[in-house]
């Protein structure tokens, strides 16, 4: 039978629900190139999940890991968990720990920021804590000290919960068109009362540090206490559309322009070009948000090594010679977060 129209009842549009709206990298947390677990944590850093940061000014002590405690039945594989191990029932009046995620301004300008245009965004996902009461998630526009929060509440304990909030556009400031941070999404966990005597700033407005996180429980008043998170999405819009699951090659790609890893499998060989130096010479995997730092241990050669970046997709390092030994690469990072 020969179809003779398609309406456009028929027809699915991506126009309300375009490819690669979650402004979030690695939501769905099924990504961890630095480690699954970590603990000791007192100070801030890239730690497990690949592109989130924890954020801590003496504020206890944590393990953060990559956790296969997830809602049911949502599509979900990962999470990631940050469990307090060492307490701290009164901070002080600056301490604080929060989860971040710092997102480059060339990715945010159509959210038409600092018009009378600008777009409303809503942030979606899934937490579950032993500590139930409110929790506060903020905006943090870098470009321009102004910030928006607001407070989601933890009802059950251990029970997975799914959270939506909105955000009002901002027509004051706009975000740098760069590949440097304009635009933190940030999950508070604990914070002393610089954040919390205040008013909390629900519209955006200039920093007033006691208006952040006014309301935040204390995640780490007890060893007992964790938190989980996953299924973190931030669109533009007043509407929470469904997690945006990417395929894992183009997740993966997403997280290797900040930080891309290495081990021995790989075998990147040394080459001699001179009766004291190698010289290892690669190209990396994908083009980097900027010139990355390396880290790195080497078989076969000293450790010790001097580099040279020609831009960001090419580099070489260059080994003190060893005589009768082959040299490889053992391990290898380039870090290029925010």
């Amino acid at each position: 039978m020969a179809i003779d129209k398609i309406t456009s009842a028929g027809l699915t549009t991506s126009t309300n629900q375009p490819n690669f709206r979650n402004i979030i990298i690695n939501g769905d947390m099924s990504l961890a190139q630095r480690a699954t677990s970590v603990s000791s944590i007192t100070t801030s850093g890239y730690n497990t999940v690949d592109r989130f940061r924890t954020f801590i000014t003496t504020l206890g002590t944590w393990t953060e890991s990559q956790s296969t405690d997830v809602p049911t039945g949502q599509g979900f594989a990962k999470s990631l968990k940050i469990d307090c191990t060492t307490a701290d029932a009164s901070p002080a009046a600056g301490d604080r720990i929060l989860i971040q995620q710092r997102i480059e301004g060339q990715n945010l300008q159509y959210l038409k920021k600092g018009t009378s245009s600008a777009e409303s965004t809503t942030v979606s996902f899934w937490v579950k804590s032993a500590k139930t009461g409110t929790y506060i998630v903020e905006l943090y526009d870098n470009d321009n000290s102004r910030q928006i929060s607001n407070s989601y509440t933890i009802s059950s304990a251990n029970t997975w919960e799914k959270k939506t909030i909105t955000y009002a556009g901002d027509t004051t400031g706009a975000f740098d068109n760069n590949s440097s941070t304009s635009l933190i999404l940030q999950f508070w966990l604990a914070s002393g009362t610089d954040y919390t005597s205040g008013t909390l700033s629900t519209s955006w407005s200039s920093v007033t540090n006691a208006n952040r996180a006014v309301g935040q429980v204390n995640l780490g008043d007890s060893t007992s206490n964790e938190w989980y998170v996953t299924g973190v999405q931030l669109e533009a819009g007043s509407v929470a559309s469904d997690f945006e699951f990417l395929p894992v090659d183009c997740n993966l790609q997403r997280c290797q322009r900040y930080f891309q890893a290495f081990t021995s499998s790989d075998r990147m060989y040394a080459l001699q070009y001179s009766s004291a130096y190698r010289a290892l010479v690669f190209s990396y995997v994908c083009t980097m948000r900027a010139s990355p730092t390396q880290s790195f241990t080497a078989v076969g050669g000293s450790t010790t090594a001097s580099s040279a970046t020609v831009n960001s997709i090419f580099r070489y390092i260059n080994l003190a010679y060893t005589s009768g030994t082959a040299t490889y690469i053992h391990s290898l990072t380039l870090d290029a977060e925010l």
